[in-house]
């Protein structure tokens, strides 16, 4: 039996995240996060956004884990972001009684809103992009990668729209009716 479990969501952070660090040098920031589930009112016709708040948490894992420190350090209550991640379920007893929390946990996250003035590293740039020290070059695309990492595969080139459609088909975007649905 297959299983996949697997969360892309984009939205805002609902707090600041918070960060708490492990004995053990590892770290796991924590934040609120609110996404829309879009809805017709069968009353009014009208189309009505639904919000969903979600715990969202995310670890510095492995030797060069660095994405709960980098969530800390750059995103703010109110940022949207594009965050792909996992469902985790939490349990726990409290007075006697079993609870259950559902959360989500950040595997990648993309920054989708430029940086704003006075926030992060204060250099106005873009998050994710970082200002280099003078005379340090950007390496070329798989040079100089520490070892056992690899590099990632390329995206597919995309092909340029037709400037005429001199090569379609004569019979391209008709419909004669032969759908099947």
């Amino acid at each position: 039996m297959a299983n996949l479990n697997r969360v892309m969501l984009i939205g805002r952070l609902t707090r600041d995240p918070e960060k708490r660090t492990f004995q053990n040098g590892g770290a796991v920031t924590r934040f609120g996060f609110a996404v829309n589930n879009r809805r017709k009112n069968n009353s009014t016709g009208q189309w009505e956004d639904e919000p969903v708040f979600l715990d969202v948490e995310a670890f510095n894992r492995g030797e060069n884990g660095t994405l709960a420190d980098r969530i800390a350090d750059t995103l703010r209550k109110g940022q949207q972001v594009f965050i792909e991640g996992h469902l985790k379920l939490d349990q726990w007893e409290k007075d006697g009684v079993k609870r259950q929390a559902l959360k989500v946990v950040v595997d990648n996250f993309q920054y989708l809103e430029p940086r704003q003035e006075g926030q992060g590293n204060g250099q106005g740039r873009p998050q994710g992009q970082q200002q280099r020290p003078q005379g340090q070059q950007q390496r070329p695309q798989g040079q100089g990668r520490p070892q056992g990492q690899q590099q990632r595969p390329q995206a597919p080139q995309s092909h340029p729209w037709p400037e005429d459609d001199s090569d379609l088909p004569d019979n391209y975007g008709s419909n004669d009716g032969d759908i099947p649905f």
